[in-house]
Protein backbone atom coordinates (compact mmCIF):
# COMPACT_ATOMS: atom_id res chain seq x y z
CA UNK A 1 0.00 0.00 0.00
CA UNK A 2 1.35 3.25 -1.07
CA UNK A 3 1.23 5.71 2.06
CA UNK A 4 -0.02 9.48 1.05
CA UNK A 5 2.14 13.20 1.34
CA UNK A 6 0.90 16.82 -0.44
CA UNK A 7 2.16 19.32 -1.24
CA UNK A 8 2.35 22.62 1.12
CA UNK A 9 2.15 25.39 -0.64
CA UNK A 10 2.62 27.15 -4.05
CA UNK A 11 1.24 26.75 -7.29
CA UNK A 12 0.90 22.73 -6.49
CA UNK A 13 0.01 23.34 -3.49
CA UNK A 14 -2.44 20.10 -1.86
CA UNK A 15 -2.08 17.87 -4.23
CA UNK A 16 -1.29 14.91 -2.95
CA UNK A 17 2.12 12.62 -4.08
CA UNK A 18 2.37 9.01 -3.88
CA UNK A 19 4.93 7.54 -1.85
CA UNK A 20 6.39 4.13 -2.10
CA UNK A 21 5.86 2.67 1.06
CA UNK A 22 8.86 0.53 2.35
CA UNK A 23 11.67 2.37 0.14
CA UNK A 24 11.18 5.91 1.33
CA UNK A 25 11.01 8.07 4.58
CA UNK A 26 9.22 11.30 3.01
CA UNK A 27 10.05 14.55 5.09
CA UNK A 28 6.91 14.78 7.46
CA UNK A 29 4.72 17.93 6.39
CA UNK A 30 5.73 19.58 9.53
CA UNK A 31 9.02 19.71 8.72
CA UNK A 32 8.36 20.61 4.73
CA UNK A 33 6.54 23.26 6.26
CA UNK A 34 9.01 24.68 8.62
CA UNK A 35 11.59 24.51 6.04
CA UNK A 36 9.96 25.93 3.33
CA UNK A 37 8.67 29.00 5.52
CA UNK A 38 12.58 30.08 6.28
CA UNK A 39 13.53 29.07 2.86
CA UNK A 40 10.88 31.64 1.60
CA UNK A 41 11.48 34.22 4.24
CA UNK A 42 15.02 34.56 3.04
CA UNK A 43 13.61 34.48 -0.67
CA UNK A 44 15.77 31.12 -1.28
CA UNK A 45 13.10 29.25 -3.62
CA UNK A 46 12.07 31.72 -6.44
CA UNK A 47 14.20 30.99 -9.17
CA UNK A 48 16.39 28.49 -7.27
CA UNK A 49 18.50 25.72 -9.19
CA UNK A 50 17.42 22.66 -6.86
CA UNK A 51 18.94 19.52 -6.17
CA UNK A 52 17.31 16.84 -3.79
CA UNK A 53 19.47 13.95 -3.00
CA UNK A 54 17.95 10.95 -1.88
CA UNK A 55 14.71 11.82 -3.15
CA UNK A 56 12.44 9.61 -2.44
CA UNK A 57 9.04 10.75 -3.64
CA UNK A 58 10.46 13.78 -5.04
CA UNK A 59 8.56 15.97 -1.81
CA UNK A 60 11.11 18.46 -1.05
CA UNK A 61 12.35 19.47 -4.82
CA UNK A 62 8.54 19.40 -5.89
CA UNK A 63 7.32 21.65 -2.83
CA UNK A 64 10.43 23.98 -3.87
CA UNK A 65 8.87 23.71 -8.15
CA UNK A 66 5.23 24.60 -6.70
CA UNK A 67 6.95 27.79 -4.50
CA UNK A 68 8.81 29.19 -7.74
CA UNK A 69 11.77 26.94 -8.43
CA UNK A 70 13.57 27.10 -11.89
CA UNK A 71 14.74 23.91 -11.84
CA UNK A 72 14.99 20.86 -9.34
CA UNK A 73 16.60 17.64 -10.01
CA UNK A 74 15.89 14.27 -8.24
CA UNK A 75 18.58 12.11 -7.38
CA UNK A 76 17.26 8.27 -6.26
CA UNK A 77 19.10 5.02 -7.05
CA UNK A 78 15.87 2.79 -5.68
CA UNK A 79 13.95 2.05 -9.19
CA UNK A 80 10.28 2.28 -7.81
CA UNK A 81 11.28 5.17 -5.30
CA UNK A 82 12.52 7.09 -9.21
CA UNK A 83 9.36 5.95 -10.84
CA UNK A 84 7.51 7.58 -8.17
CA UNK A 85 9.29 10.62 -8.32
CA UNK A 86 8.57 10.44 -12.55
CA UNK A 87 4.69 10.37 -11.37
CA UNK A 88 4.53 12.91 -8.84
CA UNK A 89 6.83 15.09 -11.27
CA UNK A 90 4.15 14.97 -13.99
CA UNK A 91 1.27 15.86 -11.26
CA UNK A 92 3.03 18.93 -10.23
CA UNK A 93 3.97 19.61 -13.57
CA UNK A 94 0.55 19.50 -14.66
CA UNK A 95 -0.34 21.47 -11.94
CA UNK A 96 2.00 24.24 -13.25
CA UNK A 97 0.62 24.53 -16.60
CA UNK A 98 -3.01 25.36 -15.78
CA UNK A 99 -1.04 28.25 -13.92
CA UNK A 100 0.70 29.01 -17.16
CA UNK A 101 4.25 27.95 -15.59
CA UNK A 102 6.96 26.38 -16.17
CA UNK A 103 10.37 24.41 -14.29
CA UNK A 104 12.72 22.11 -15.10
CA UNK A 105 12.17 18.31 -13.23
CA UNK A 106 14.44 15.61 -14.14
CA UNK A 107 14.64 12.17 -12.08
CA UNK A 108 18.11 10.81 -12.31
CA UNK A 109 17.78 7.08 -11.10
CA UNK A 110 21.13 6.44 -10.17
CA UNK A 111 23.65 6.12 -6.37
CA UNK A 112 23.75 9.85 -5.25
CA UNK A 113 27.90 9.06 -5.15
CA UNK A 114 27.64 8.36 -8.56
CA UNK A 115 25.79 10.91 -9.66
CA UNK A 116 27.88 13.49 -8.15
CA UNK A 117 30.87 11.61 -9.47
CA UNK A 118 29.99 12.73 -13.26
CA UNK A 119 27.71 15.84 -12.61
CA UNK A 120 28.86 19.27 -14.08
CA UNK A 121 25.95 21.45 -13.04
CA UNK A 122 25.40 24.02 -9.98
CA UNK A 123 22.86 23.94 -7.46
CA UNK A 124 22.09 27.15 -5.00
CA UNK A 125 19.66 25.25 -2.84
CA UNK A 126 20.46 21.18 -2.36
CA UNK A 127 18.30 18.62 0.19
CA UNK A 128 20.27 15.63 1.81
CA UNK A 129 17.94 13.70 3.28
CA UNK A 130 19.55 10.24 3.17
CA UNK A 131 18.07 7.10 4.52
CA UNK A 132 19.11 6.99 8.30
CA UNK A 133 21.89 3.85 7.98
CA UNK A 134 23.94 6.43 6.01
CA UNK A 135 27.00 7.23 7.51
CA UNK A 136 27.85 10.54 8.38
CA UNK A 137 31.08 10.05 6.55
CA UNK A 138 28.72 9.46 3.11
CA UNK A 139 26.82 12.49 3.81
CA UNK A 140 30.13 14.79 4.21
CA UNK A 141 31.53 12.82 1.08
CA UNK A 142 28.31 14.08 -0.64
CA UNK A 143 29.04 17.44 0.42
CA UNK A 144 32.00 17.51 -0.14
CA UNK A 145 31.48 16.89 -3.96
CA UNK A 146 28.53 18.96 -4.50
CA UNK A 147 28.97 21.70 -7.42
CA UNK A 148 27.32 24.56 -5.97
CA UNK A 149 27.07 28.80 -6.77
CA UNK A 150 28.47 30.86 -4.53
CA UNK A 151 26.40 31.55 -1.22
CA UNK A 152 24.68 28.49 -1.77
CA UNK A 153 21.87 26.81 0.97
CA UNK A 154 22.62 23.58 1.85
CA UNK A 155 19.62 21.39 4.08
CA UNK A 156 21.17 17.85 5.57
CA UNK A 157 18.18 16.04 7.72
CA UNK A 158 19.60 13.19 9.81
CA UNK A 159 18.10 11.35 12.86
CA UNK A 160 18.27 12.38 15.90
CA UNK A 161 19.61 9.60 17.40
CA UNK A 162 23.25 9.94 14.91
CA UNK A 163 26.05 12.39 15.89
CA UNK A 164 26.65 15.56 13.79
CA UNK A 165 28.33 15.37 11.23
CA UNK A 166 32.05 16.80 11.30
CA UNK A 167 31.57 19.70 8.40
CA UNK A 168 33.61 20.10 5.81
CA UNK A 169 35.67 22.91 4.58
CA UNK A 170 33.50 25.21 2.26
CA UNK A 171 30.22 25.04 4.75
CA UNK A 172 29.45 26.50 7.82
CA UNK A 173 26.52 25.54 10.37
CA UNK A 174 24.18 28.68 10.32
CA UNK A 175 21.55 26.65 12.89
CA UNK A 176 20.58 22.97 13.64
CA UNK A 177 16.91 22.45 14.28
CA UNK A 178 15.55 19.30 16.23
CA UNK A 179 12.04 18.04 15.38
CA UNK A 180 11.93 15.04 17.51
CA UNK A 181 13.21 11.97 15.53
CA UNK A 182 14.93 14.78 12.84
CA UNK A 183 17.50 16.85 12.99
CA UNK A 184 17.71 19.84 10.20
CA UNK A 185 21.04 21.47 9.50
CA UNK A 186 21.35 24.34 8.06
CA UNK A 187 24.41 24.96 5.88
CA UNK A 188 26.18 28.03 3.83
CA UNK A 189 28.15 27.42 0.78
CA UNK A 190 31.83 29.58 2.04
Amino acid sequence: MLSMTRIIGGLAGSIKLNSPAKATRPTSDRIRESIFSRLDARDLVDGALVLDLYAGTGGLALEAISRGAAVAWMVERDGKAAAVCVANSRLVQKSLEKEDAEAETKVINKSVSSFLATNTEEFNLVFIDPPYEITNDEVVDNLTALKLTKEAVVVVERSSRTDAPIWPAGFEVEDTKDYGDTVVYWLNAI
